[in-house]
């Protein structure tokens, strides 16, 4: 499937780790800074011609203006399915990590998350196909190159699937304002999940019920929750913190 990547950032890290994948690339005939040439000599060595235009051209290309002056055309891999998850995990060696993101709406927030998983060695991303956010072009510029490393799994029903996941040994630890478990209490060494709830609403009942444990992170000032990014990032590198210990 053809998708477009805007951002400099996010088309360099595609042309390091999938540069196969890329088909073309436009840079805006207004840029010319040294991170540009050096983006255009990494197209060039991959066999691919960085094409000149105009800003309201890229504009129109990219549908959007934050783009950075670079754009380009990428064939997405094949999404991962439920069952691949399955596969995923027998090949890892180490104790296996996964974020849930239940119900994240908004495209930079799951580009965020898994850029910050891609950097806690989460080994997959699930999400519900239903009322949530996919790879969009915006997901994955603020991704950063994370889009093409991290399994990002959308699955019809998340209940099921964390059952399932159940039965392979991971425990589901659920974040809520509600809980009085703290984030800093918690032993992350066992196989586990961690799970987070969308942008302002939190986990889903159902979700949350089948958790096998909730926690929260610690507030000192008046500022009752977290971006769910910004969430994600506190508690994936607790987990990184205590396997490291």
């Amino acid at each position: 499937m053809k998708t477009l990547i805007t951002g400099i950032h996010a088309v360099e890290s595609a042309l390091k780790n999938d540069a196969d994948n890329i088909t073309q690339v436009w840079i805006a005939e207004n840029k010319r800074n040294q991170r540009v040439k050096e983006l255009i000599n990494h197209a060039q060595k991959r066999g691919l011609i960085a094409h000149r235009s105009d800003p309201a051209s890229l504009d129109k290309l990219a549908k959007t203006h934050q783009h950075q002056g670079v754009v380009a055309e990428y064939n997405a891999p094949k999404s991962f399915q439920e069952d691949d998850l399955f596969d995923l995990l027998d090949k890892i060696d180490d104790t296996p990590l996964l974020l849930v993101l239940d119900g994240v709406t908004d495209p930079h927030n799951l580009g965020a998350c898994l850029r910050t998983a891609e950097g806690a060695g989460v080994h997959a991303v699930i999400a519900p196909k239903d009322n949530a956010v996919g790879l969009t072009p915006a997901a994955r510029k603020v991704a950063s190159g994370a889009a093409e490393t991290v399994p990002f799994i959308q699955v019809t029903n998340l209940v099921r699937t964390m059952e399932k996941l159940k039965k392979e040994g991971i425990w589901f630890i659920g974040t809520s304002d509600k809980s009085s478990g703290d984030l800093y209490t918690y032993d992350f060494k066992t196989p586990s999940a961690i799970v987070m709830g969308a942008e302002g609403k939190g986990l889903r009942r159902l979700t949350e019920e089948h958790c096998d444990t909730l926690i929260s992170i610690p507030m000192a000032g008046q500022v009752s929750s977290l971006n769910v990014s910004v969430a994600t990032g506190v508690c994936l590198y607790e987990v990184v913190r205590q396997r490291q210990a």
